[in-house]
């Protein structure tokens, strides 16, 4: 990654100014952002959050079209001075995070001259700036008056509630909070086949809210989530049907009312899975376990996730998976094969976070 462009340092008060968002989409309001940093910084380093992971209706687009809208939104000068960069969420790892964050801004905001950069992290009052500053206190902070107005989720939700309002939105109101780069890209987005995906699942999100309306307070769920690795290799299943159709998930489910945790995955992994691998085996190959609990992690609302790490004897050959009619389609995958991409909800941090795994994925 190159430094910040040779210009007249004199000139503005910071060598960089650092931008943390998922901009899902970019809006107006990210843009108000980054134009006051460009007018008190040689460079902007723009993170784009969750990079390399599914689309969701939190997160309908990758990086590299959230980029693409972004930068259309600027003349070739001040693309020449922004640097936007993919980052990778590491949900329950914050120490992970934050070390990515600053490797990527250390690469690109080299010393010069003399003197390191003089650094800072801008960002929108009352967004999420004060809790980001908690974990860089070695960059100064620079607040920008908050765009009233607009609000990705509510961008999103108009967009997914159904073609018709989408195009309402494209058509009449969209101009208020996107610029028109991003519109039209949007609209393209909005007849392909992603779009049809996730909004079938915002259909039976709908469906599932309404089914909880009269309950006399949120519905918190309890699932159960088996890690099992042999060999370099972890047990995932194929989803058969929404959310997340077509995706790779750890082995699990819903806990019956009279189960144990522990009971409940082992239960899913020798009905749903038919891993042959004696109960007792498993049990004395357990390794971890613990609660995954962030807010945001599942379509269905607030959901908590058990998860039990087994780690099996190594072997030549790697346990057989007995398919289930009806079933998910279970398979082994190697370890430096894993996608995040490809992975439903949270599903790849929670193995990241029992296996370790590096937070660096692919390009920018």
């Amino acid at each position: 990654m190159s430094a910040c462009p040779d210009i007249d340092r004199d000139a503005y008060d910071f060598d960089c100014l650092v931008f943390i968002g998922r901009f899902q989409p970019p809006h107006l309001g990210h843009l108000a952002v980054i134009h006051e940093a460009l007018k008190r910084a040689r460079q902007v380093i723009v993170l784009m959050g969750s990079s390399w992971q599914a689309r969701s209706m939190r997160n309908p687009w990758h990086f590299k079209e959230r980029r693409d809208m972004l930068r259309s939104a600027f003349d070739d000068e001040e693309n020449a001075r922004l640097a936007v960069v993919p980052l990778l969420d590491a949900l329950y790892n914050n120490d992970v995070w934050v070390r990515d964050v600053q490797r990527k801004v250390r690469d690109i905001a080299s010393p010069l001259g003399a003197r390191l950069p003089r650094i800072g992290l801008i960002g929108a009052s009352r967004g999420q700036s004060s809790y980001y500053l908690s974990l860089f206190p070695q960059w100064e902070s620079v607040s920008v008056p908050l765009v009233e107005g607009i609000s990705a989720s509510q961008i999103r939700e108009r967009l997914f509630r159904s073609a018709s309002s989408a195009d309402d939105y494209l058509t009449t109101g969209a101009s208020h909070d996107l610029p028109p780069g991003v519109v039209s890209a949007v609209r393209t987005f909005c007849i392909g086949e992603h779009y049809r995906q996730l909004s079938e699942e915002q259909k039976l999100l709908d469906q599932y809210r309404s089914a909880w309306a009269q309950a006399p307070y949120p519905p918190i769920f309890v699932t159960v989530n088996a890690v099992v690795v042999q060999s370099g290799h972890v047990l995932l299943v194929r989803r058969t049907a929404a959310p997340g159709k077509g995706l790779l998930a750890l082995p699990g489910g819903f806990i019956n009312s009279h189960e144990r945790l522990l009971d409940a995955c082992l239960r899913e992994l020798r009905e749903r899975i038919r891993l042959k691998v004696p109960e007792p085996v498993l049990k004395g190959s357990l390794r971890g376990q613990r609660l995954f609990d962030e807010p945001h992690r599942s379509w269905r609302g607030r959901t908590l996730a058990e998860a039990f790490y087994f780690a099996l004897t190594p072997d030549q050959q790697l346990p057989r998976l007995k398919p289930v009619k009806g079933g998910d389609h279970a398979r082994w995958v190697a370890l430096a094969d894993l996608d995040p991409e490809a992975l439903f909800e949270d599903h790849f941090f929670i193995i990241q976070n029992f296996l370790g795994l590096p937070a660096d994925f692919g390009g920018n």
